[in-house]
């Protein structure tokens, strides 16, 4: 069975199949701040999304994050650092690319374990 959350035409926020939580790329909704604020917002959103599906961030198997500009890694690190659980911290990887807008500095895409009770 395949559960989706917070869909349109083009895309769902979130699936859920196979015991898995699968996010979208998520970018700040608040693209005033750097990329400490980009990223803690996106990540208050993730919490949100990993809600939604049943989950939360001390199930995340993987990230993906994408940064602007690869100068931003420590800031970037800031908040995530405040926001990962230190006992479950997830397989991750992150790179410099070109975003879809100036203002996103940061892009996060994340896949969590779903634990029926």
């Amino acid at each position: 069975m395949i559960t989706r959350h917070e869909k349109s035409a083009r895309l769902s926020r979130v699936v859920v199949a196979n015991g898995f939580a699968f996010l979208s790329g998520i970018t700040a909704k608040d693209r005033s701040g750097g990329a400490k604020e980009q990223t803690a917002d996106i990540l208050a959103q993730i919490d949100h999304f990993l809600a939604l599906a049943g989950t939360s961030k001390s199930k995340i198997v993987t990230a993906n994050i994408w940064l602007k500009d690869i100068g931003a890694f420590n800031e970037m690190n800031a908040a995530w650092d405040e926001w990962v659980d230190p006992e479950a911290p997830p397989a991750r990887a992150t790179v410099e690319s070109r975003l879809a807008a100036e203002a996103i500095l940061v892009e996060i895409q994340v896949q969590a374990l779903v634990e029926r009770i």
